[in-house]
């Protein structure tokens, strides 16, 4: 490939050569005389030219082809409704343009008219796009609540013996837009965000930027076996939410040469998108919410969806350890949840029938204290 830009450079090189002299007036009509070949201008300037086409048409051609896939990549990370819109909005641009210019004649302008008219044109199309791209969400809001009037008259229509209505969904200011997530590598290795979007509590768009795949193959790679079992694990829950969830994926090429923290990056990339990070690591938590990035923290989601436990209420748990004080024992719910059992110790191993005494709420979760029920009737008799 290198010898063919090579070539090309050549060829290129010794045309324009050629041409310049003749712009310059200075060409000669070449003759296949020794002397007068090696005096010819002509040869000369094809000669030149071709050595600067040798030289620098091919850095010319790669840089060429480097700023079309940069094009390339940035335009598939663009979701494809911006597109409809931007491209939609653009040639409306472009025929208000033409309109315009029709209007008032602009065309027919002494000197400048062609330049008027090409001016008008771009400013209107760039209108067009821009106005496409950031009003988007109101022409679908529009647009589907149109649809969905038109659903609910042919229901009532249909249905009007039973009475019933179709509610307008979007009636409340319901946005439609999807929104990225963006996971980071925290989140991906837990796996429970793939149980969620099966759920279909998360909508929009998963964004896994391969920064982040990249310190995912790091640990996978590693030789310690718990970091490299916690690796393999999150390539299975990537491979899991792309071929077995019905939610949208994107793999984002999109990184910063000049930041090397991972978590730098990630918000970096949630504020260019204007995403939410998906995340189980406190410290990017706080860092992105300093930043105005939002979050969405599975554990504290974990915690909110907990049952309520109430003190008073009696439960099962199995003591599996000793706690910090004396006498206590540590079990835990099928959820995680720690119960410090009082007077626990002895019965580790064994399933106990206990009675909450209180309940804390920590940033890190949640804690039950407990006692044995049966030690807190013999207080009660």
């Amino acid at each position: 490939m290198n010898k063919v830009r090579r070539l090309l450079g050549i060829l290129i090189g010794g045309f324009l050569g050629q041409v310049f002299v003749n712009l310059l007036g200075l060409a000669e009509e070449i003759s296949l005389e020794f002397n007068k070949l090696i005096t010819n201008n002509t040869i000369y300037a094809i000669i030149v030219g071709a050595v600067i086409g040798f030289l620098v048409v091919p850095w010319i051609i790669i840089k060429i082809f480097n700023m079309i896939n940069q094009f390339r990549t940035d335009l598939e990370e663009i979701p494809g409704q911006d597109i409809l819109f931007g491209i939609m909005g653009l040639v409306i641009g472009l025929l208000l343009g033409v309109l315009v210019s029709v209007s008032f004649s602009i065309a027919s302008i002494p000197r400048f008219g062609a330049a008027l008219q090409i001016l008008v044109n771009l400013v209107l199309g760039y209108l067009g796009w821009t106005l496409g791209l950031n009003k988007r969400e109101e022409f679908l809001k529009g647009i589907n609540c149109f649809n969905n009037k038109n659903n609910k008259d042919d229901e009532n229509n249909n249905q009007n013996n039973e009475g019933q209505v179709v509610e307008n969904n979007t009636e409340n200011g319901d946005e439609l837009r999807a929104t990225y997530k963006i996971l980071d590598t925290s989140a991906i290795i837990d796996g429970r965000v793939a149980d969620i979007c099966k759920t279909s509590f998360i909508e929009g768009v998963l964004v896994i930027p391969e920064f982040v795949l990249e310190e995912l193959q790091h640990i996978a790679d590693s030789s310690n076996i718990l970091k490299r079992n916690r690796g393999r694990r999150g390539l299975d829950i990537l491979n899991k939410i792309q071929n077995e969830i019905d939610i949208p994926v994107l793999i984002s090429s999109k990184d910063y040469d000049d930041i090397k923290e991972v978590d730098r990056k990630l918000v970096k990339l949630a504020q260019e998108l204007n995403g939410q990070v998906v995340t189980n690591d406190y410290n990017l938590n706080k860092v992105s919410e300093l930043q105005g990035v939002s979050v969405l923290n599975i554990n504290e989601l974990a915690n909110a969806v907990k049952p309520v436990v109430l003190p008073g209420e009696e439960m099962d748990v199995k003591i599996i350890k000793d706690g910090e004080e004396p006498g206590q024992g540590v079990g835990y719910l099928n959820d995680g949840t720690m119960i410090v059992v009082d007077d626990g110790k002895d019965h580790i191993g064994e399933e106990l029938e206990v009675l909450v005494t209180s309940v804390l709420q920590t940033s890190a979760g949640r804690m039950i204290f407990a006692k044995p029920k049966y030690k807190a009737q013999k207080a009660l008799s």
